[in-house]
């Protein structure tokens, strides 16, 4: 199977626009595959490790330079070092990432959801990338971030609002999404998840309707944190339908690091 091959058996279904930010970044369509990795961003690392595992491609769902579009303004020296490591290795590395959000089920949330546990109905909204999820099992904010610090491996989950209610309704709104001030202000969404947030604005209004008596609660995961296992979920079920060719899941980390992390 070649590059091209499994781009389309992937992309089938999913985004019909031809604008879109789903391109080979590098290498070429007709490479022949016999390790494909999958990971969130192509940082230096997982580029490296990739390269170490002898991978023939790498599957990324976020930008390689640093723009949604990859549009390069400035060759700094970072993006140049960057794009010569990448040339160095041969691989292709494909963007697969408004496919992945517009197949009839959204392959982001569907991991995130998977892995943290949750049992429930998933339906859409007006927004782009955000869904509303109600949860066959009444759970706390405090309760849903410690399992996200267990299952999803983040390191600090950040709670705005109420922490110890039990609640049902939640807005998925991984990543940066559209709609999340609207959700978070419905009568009928209880904790609204996402992957990043304005303080002064998302925050605060939690943390007011809270202590107004509101059950109302925004937990910020950070952008990998709410995206990453949609990766991953992906990366188990190219494992199962193409035996074909190797698959690996390569975590790329979190971005920041903090005070209590014990590995630079």
């Amino acid at each position: 199977m070649k590059a091209i091959d499994l781009i389309n058996a992937i992309n089938e279904g999913g985004y019909a626009d031809k604008v879109t930010c789903d391109t080979i970044k590098a290498g070429s369509p007709d490479r022949e595959l016999h390790k494909v990795a999958i990971t969130m961003f192509a940082t230096v690392d997982t580029v490296k490790k990739a390269m170490e595992w002898g991978a023939d491609m790498l599957i990324v769902h976020e930008p390689t330079y640093y723009d949604h579009m990859e549009v390069v303004r400035e060759e700094t020296p970072v993006i140049k070092a960057k794009r010569e490591l990448i040339e160095k290795s041969g691989m292709t590395i494909y963007r697969y990432h408004d496919h992945m959000h517009h197949r009839e089920t959204d392959q982001i949330p569907e991991g995130e959801v998977y892995y943290l546990g949750l049992k429930g109905t998933t339906e859409k909204t007006p927004y782009s990338a955000s869904y509303l999820f109600t949860s066959e099992e009444p759970i706390t904010a405090l309760e849903l971030a410690e399992r996200m610090e267990k299952n999803l491996n983040i390191a600090h989950v950040r709670i705005a609002g109420a922490r110890n209610i039990k609640s049902t309704k939640i807005a998925l709104c991984f990543g940066t999404p559209g709609g999340v001030f609207d959700l978070l202000r419905r009568d009928d969404v209880e904790i609204v998840l996402t992957g990043e947030a304005c303080e002064w604005m998302l925050g605060e209004y939690a943390r007011d309707a809270h202590a107004l008596g509101f059950n109302k609660t925004l937990i910020v995961m950070g952008h990998i944190g709410s995206e990453r296992d949609g990766m991953r979920l992906l990366a188990e079920r190219l494992k199962k339908s193409y035996p074909v060719f190797e698959t690996r899941y390569i975590e790329c980390g979190e971005v920041y690091t903090y005070t209590d992390t014990k590995e630079q």
